[in-house]
């Protein structure tokens, strides 16, 4: 018998390997460990959340076509852990999405679970932790796709460097969590370092004796985890930069001094090569973008990483451009690029609006079926400070979306639809009249490939004269990003949307006091979060659900369901079995 089924187990995966051969693929395996680490990011040790005894995890790196398996078990001991793929559209496995309480339960301490699936599109992505506020622990790390084999990229580069943006703070995020959902509110303030590649140094700049502020040989302290990750190129050559950013917090403006930068991809998705001196990315983003070294060889150069869209009071993030043969400890003859002021949204504005999808790019559908808006506001509940909605603030249910609508469990989450607009009369320009808010976990509910619009509206903060920047993410999805105004959207600005040249994205900004328009076609089957990707927004309720076809899925693994209502359905269908 034991032979038999072993037989059986050895002719399933010979023919698995023969259909993956056929089709020019390739299964890419990892076993993770997720867990705790002592860690010096920034020179000053703490605590970071790590893979396999490193920070940040290991790069997985695949082509176009791949599956990816990743064998993760947690051990963390006293929380779950779930890791979201971040830009993979998961088609045909929305269960290993990686969202917890909407695609799958969390994964307890000491449990494994196996995310399969398939990388279906070349580009620059990233992972992260996606319960609680792990991605600010430093659960997070690279996910590159290259082009198949026999297939080109659009453009040619001689070399490439992989640069993953985040910030830090000295506080735990368990502080932090406390602090956002405490009365009164308890803001721990911004963060203490930008890294690069997980690497920075705290209160002690590579460019110290431009100041003179501190000495410049305090680059040389701390130990291996904290040296700045140097970029090492030859003269006249092109080189990729791909850039992806995972902060928790913060945006971003990077530069390299005396080189321009030509754009080539975001999100995963060609665009129009355009030429810049500095480019913003806000958490969620990625770019490509290529440079030429063709400045003095006899010099190196400053990459600076700084804040924007929030009043900086965190130390730019530095690394050298090293020419060789120079020595990499030799320091660029001028001081790093200036950071373009936090609050000049022209300039971010400029950058964003030069953004067209490549020629042959797919192109929106001339119409929508269904528009739904999105008013973003800060609120009251209780007297506990949320984000929220049209005017809901979210709150996720113990049973997963994708388990309880799959198997018709009405009691799960909230059967009312969420308000698909605001108040004509909301004043976008002023605080709330009225800031109380309410909580839910309804989900909108889409038509099985039909086109939605989605209009991101901002709104003034509980402050006056305060509207913040939100980077809004869908999974599952890219979607075109049609247009962005200023003030409260209209019918009148149908006008100004660009269905010519749209790029595809999966992160879009809405800028203070603006809007932005998307649309997407509803093609996949599944549960899918759509919310800001700064995590303390996220965690104080800024997000919806939408979910589509589920009723077309197949097999749902067991094991992303065995929690909430899910799991006690199949502890009573094991029992009875």
């Amino acid at each position: 018998m034991a032979t038999s089924r072993r037989l059986i187990i050895l002719c399933v995966l010979v023919c698995f390997l023969l259909v993956e051969a056929s089709e020019g693929s390739k299964a890419r395996h990892y076993k993770w460990d997720v867990e705790y680490l002592f860690w010096s990011p920034d020179c000053v040790e703490n605590v970071v959340m790590g893979i396999n005894g490193q920070f940040p995890g290991p790069t997985i790196r695949a082509k176009a076509g791949d599956m990816v398996v990743v064998e993760l078990t947690n051990k963390l001991h006293t929380e779950g852990v779930v890791i979201h793929w971040h830009g993979i559209r998961q088609f045909g496995t929305p269960w290993a999405d990686g969202t917890a309480s909407i695609s799958q339960c969390a994964i307890n301490p000491g449990e494994t679970f196996i995310y399969r699936f398939k990388v279906d599109k070349a580009g620059t992505y990233f992972y992260h932790g996606h319960f609680g506020m792990q991605r600010s622990a430093g659960l997070y790390g690279s996910l590159i796709v290259d082009v198949e084999d026999g297939k080109k990229e659009p453009f040619h580069y001689d070399g490439e460097f992989d640069l993953l943006l985040s910030d830090w703070w000295h506080q735990s995020v368990h502080h932090q969590e406390v602090g956002l959902s405490s009365k009164p509110f308890r803001w721990i303030g911004e963060p203490q370092t930008l890294l690069i590649n997980g690497r920075g140094q705290y209160n002690c700049s590579l460019a110290a004796h431009y100041s003179n502020s501190s000495s410049s040989q305090c680059r040389l302290r701390g130990s291996e985890q904290c040296a700045p990750p140097i970029l090492h190129v030859l003269p006249n050559k092109i080189y990729r930069l791909r850039i992806a950013s995972t902060t928790a917090l913060a945006s971003l403006n990077l530069a390299i001094g005396n080189h321009k930068m030509v754009v080539v991809e975001a999100d995963g998705n060609y665009v129009q090569p355009f030429a810049v001196d500095d480019l913003d990315i806000y958490s969620g983003e990625s770019y490509s973008v290529l440079i030429t070294t063709n400045q003095d060889p006899s010099n190196n150069y400053w990459l600076s990483v700084g804040v924007r869209g929030r009043e900086p009071k965190t130390q730019q993030g530095l690394t050298i451009l090293n020419y060789h043969p120079n020595s990499a400890s030799k320091l660029p003859a001028s001081s790093p690029p200036v950071t373009p002021l936090w609050n000049d949204y022209n300039h971010s504005k400029s950058f964003t609006n030069k953004i067209f999808a490549s020629m042959g790019s797919p192109k929106p559908p001339r119409n929508y079926d269904r528009r739904i808006t999105l008013l973003n506001t800060q609120n009251k509940l209780n007297g506990y400070t949320k984000w929220a909605i049209n005017n809901v603030s979210l709150t996720l249910p113990a049973t997963p979306y994708l388990g309880s609508i799959k198997h018709g469990l009405r009691n799960a989450f909230n059967q009312e639809n969420p308000p698909e607009s605001f108040s004509n009369d909301y004043d976008v320009m002023k605080p709330p009249v009225n800031p109380n808010t309410t909580t839910g976990n309804g989900v909108y509910m889409l038509g099985m490939n039909t086109t939605v619009d989605v209009i991101l509206q901002n709104a003034n903060a509980l402050s006056a004269n305060v509207s913040e920047i939100h980077p809004w993410h869908l999974h599952g999805h890219d979607f075109w990003v049609l247009g962005y105004g200023e003030g409260k959207f209209s019918t009148k600005d149908e006008k100004k949307l660009n269905l010519k040249n749209p790029p595809l994205r999966n992160t879009a900004v809405i800028f203070p006091y603006g809007w932005t328009a998307l649309r997407f076609v509803a093609d996949n089957p599944g549960a899918w979060a759509f919310h800001c990707h700064i995590e303390p927004h996220l965690h104080m309720g800024m997000g919806v659900v939408f979910a589509e076809g589920i009723q077309h899925l197949n097999r749902i693994p067991l094991e992303a369901l065995a929690c909430g209502l899910t799991g006690k359905m199949l502890m009573t269908t094991n029992n009875h079995n």
